[in-house]
């Protein structure tokens, strides 16, 4: 067996397909390859270290809602008293605090907000409106003179400054929804970093069983950094261009971390059995493990990112901008599979096995034991397809219940400065103080909408009427709700004033905000799901060419994702094993979860549904026989499915270990997806479905066979 690396031709009795043929031609331009990486990675690493502090914490908002038209209106004509201005709670337990120290702290306070060029007009506090009746608690009202991206980063830099204002017995916490999201980020990235510590050994750990030796375990993680890498640098100059949420990056490193060594997992198995399982020449192998698994990841990738392009449609900034984020981190780790592994693997090729367990075999792909278990199977389909059907379905029973809102004060640790001055608002002010409203209308209409809210049962009182500091004939009245922010019932009053406020009237708010998000997710949710499933099918379609599996593989998936939210809402809406997973439950999941974690679990979903369904037909090609398909299919890729399952899921769970609870929400719905979609779909449902339809499966009529393209997963 050479282990020479020398330009080699691939076999001449064999031509490689179109991606055969790229994996001999980066391994032929090996140093080509290798600069351009270079460049890629070095070029765009060189902006990797400034992601977190340069991506944006806003964009949480419903693009072309009367409450975001609201807040840019409360900006421009009312001196930035907007919804993302911040507010500043001066708090003295035991005396006025507008006398003595309260008086002193908020001057200075007010002078080093008005020494910030991001801060508009520093309203002080009003006797009736943002001072408490007892004197014990003042609000600065510091206006946005920036973008609500540009308050967050205000935010953050102001609340130590802030903080450090209080004396013995006045404390000062900033709060609103700027600081809200300060707090947020900076939670979350303590959590993420903690988990990352947490993720990249574990995964090591079982890439280390799964490929049997050290050096063949380390290249997932390769493949995955560069890709990081390279996202992460591509996101801060795309932030140049146009807001990228924090969040964009957060989801972006656990996708490129999983189907990083999903993907690497698939190539070095098929590579390993085509060098060391049936000797074949360096060229060869990779030309070979290019035109069979090469083209499984290529089309699973493709699948990832229509699925993912699907959210696009929810016309929401930091939706839009973390679907790109999660796209551009698994197009970076898609090339690096298809051009940069295949020169790996042929530079180091035996070396590969470097520091192997004594009882590896690394030349086997066909695993005995998958094998087995696919026969199991195929002589008992109904068995074990009726055991994981009704183990599915159970868990899919509560999603009947599911109850969504926008997440609520409860997503900040207790000690978090928004959470603490959120709190001493409220016992001062009252429920509703937190969430209050922000009516603008014209000034010929001030006193029809002022009768309109003392009218209504859901507002608390409301303010005079405040006119815009521009001259402008709006005004602005602001409204305390009587209720909670987080309170269902505030929805309705939302709608009621909406009804009832005259014609040219505008609700805003930050809480009126969230309601619009919501509401826009609730109207998107149904599209993007339709789209996901549509593109998933047609996808399936083409790859496969046979209409009966590509149906049975896409509605397989559904199974898994229904069974997660089923899971979810017991976890995160009725609390069960909240006190283990150290998180207080809000009584419902989180608003934005159901249309985004959709995506990204049928984007999983289809991954493990492709590289089993091309395994098995490329069997079928080479036999023509349902059995050898299914059985073969489990035989080859089961293994793989298996250790990139085990994976994806250890990376999932610890990121719901640590951190705010919407971490806490993506870590377990992924990981549980993941969990029953490979082990329950993949692994049993799913070849039960081969089993029962047979031949029936690949079936394919002539014109759809005329239309669709020839795409063949045999090698040769």
């Amino acid at each position: 067996m050479t282990t020479t690396h020398e330009r080699v031709p691939a076999s001449a009795t064999v031509r490689p397909g179109p991606l055969g043929r790229l994996g001999v031609a980066v391994t032929n331009h090996a140093r080509l390859t290798t600069v351009v990486w270079l460049l890629v990675v070095v070029g765009l690493g060189i902006f990797a270290p400034r992601v977190e502090a340069e991506l944006s914490g806003a964009g949480w908002q419903a693009n072309g809602s009367d409450s975001v038209a609201a807040r840019e209106l409360a900006q421009e004509h009312f001196g930035g008293n907007a919804s993302s201005a911040l507010q500043v709670v001066v708090h003295d337990p035991d005396g006025n605090v507008t006398e003595g120290d309260g008086a002193q702290v908020l001057a200075a306070a007010t002078a080093l907000l008005e020494a910030d060029s991001r801060i508009g007009d520093v309203i002080q506090p009003q006797a009736g409106a943002t001072l408490s009746q007892d004197g014990h608690t003042a609000v600065l009202l510091a206006g946005a003179n920036a973008s609500t991206d540009e308050m967050v980063k205000a935010a953050t830099d102001l609340t130590e400054p802030l903080q450090e204002l209080s004396t013995g017995s006045v404390e000062v916490h900033p709060t609103g929804a700027s600081q809200l999201w300060a707090d947020f980020n900076e939670a979350n990235l303590t959590a993420m970093m903690k988990s990352e510590m947490l993720s990249w050994p574990v995964t090591l750990a079982i890439l280390v069983v799964a490929f049997g030796a050290l050096v063949a375990a380390g290249l997932p993680l390769l493949l995955t950094l560069a890709g990081l890498v390279a996202s992460a640098g591509s996101l801060v100059l795309l932030n140049h261009l146009f807001p990228v949420s924090i969040w964009a990056m957060n989801f972006a490193m656990m996708f490129a971390l999983a189907l990083g060594i999903d993907y690497a997992l698939f190539l070095v198995v098929r590579y390993r059995a085509a060098r060391m399982g049936h000797d074949r020449p360096i060229a060869d192998a990779i030309a070979e493990t290019m035109d069979t698994a090469g083209k499984a990841v290529l089309l699973s990738g493709i699948t990832v990112l229509v699925s993912l392009s699907a959210v696009m449609l929810v016309p929401s900034p930091a939706f839009r901008s973390m679907a790109g984020g999660i796209m551009l981190a698994v197009v970076f780790v898609l090339a690096a599979t298809l051009t940069l592994l295949p020169l790996v693997l042929a530079k180091l090729d035996l070396r590969i096995n470097k520091f192997a367990l004594t009882w590896v075999h690394t030349g086997e792909h066909r695993s005995a034991r998958f094998a087995a278990w696919g026969e199991r199977l195929w002589r008992n389909p109904w068995l074990y397809g009726a055991g994981a059907l009704v183990v599915l379905l159970a868990l899919a029973a509560p999603i009947l219940g599911l109850k969504t809102a926008m997440p609520s004060i409860k997503v900040l640790p207790e000690d978090a400065s928004a959470r603490v001055g959120y709190d001493i608002v409220k016992d001062a002010f009252g429920s509703g103080a937190p969430g209050t409203l922000q009516i603008i209308v014209p000034q010929a209409q001030a006193d029809e909408a002022a009768a309109v809210l003392a009218d209504d049962p859901g507002i608390a009182g409301a303010m005079p009427a405040q006119p815009s500091t521009d001259g402008s004939d709006l005004v602005l009245i602001a409204a305390v709700p009587t209720v909670d922010p987080s309170d269902p019932a505030l929805s309705d009053t939302v709608d009621r004033l909406r009804d009832d406020l005259p014609p040219r009237a505008l609700v805003g708010g930050a809480a009126v905000e969230n309601l619009d998000l919501k509401a826009q997710l609730d109207a998107s949710t149904p599209l993007v799901l339709a789209v996901v499933l549509g593109l998933g099918f047609l996808l399936l379609l083409v790859a496969l060419q046979a209409p009966l599996i590509a149906l049975l593989g896409t509605l397989a998936s559904l199974l898994s994702t229904a069974a997660a939210f089923g899971v979810s809402r017991l976890v995160f809406q009725e609390g069960w094993g909240s006190g283990l997973l150290g998180f207080e439950h809000q009584g419902f999941l989180d608003a934005w979860a159901p249309v985004f974690f959709f995506a990204m679990i049928f984007a999983i979903a289809m991954d493990y549904t492709v590289f089993l369904l091309a395994s098995a037909k490329e069997h079928f090609e080479a036999s023509g026989d349902p059995r050898e398909a299914m059985v073969g299919a489990l035989a080859h890729s089961g293994r793989v499915i298996f250790a990139a399952a085990a994976v994806m899921v250890a990376v999932f769970f610890t990121f719901s270990l640590s951190g705010p609870l919407p971490p806490k929400e993506m870590g377990i719905v992924l990981g549980v997806a993941v969990l029953l979609d490979a082990f329950l779909v993949r692994l049993v449902l799913l070849p039960v479905l081969l089993r029962l339809t047979g031949r029936a499966a690949w079936w394919s009529p002539a014109w759809l066979r005329r239309v669709l393209p020839d795409i063949h997963f045999s090698h040769g």
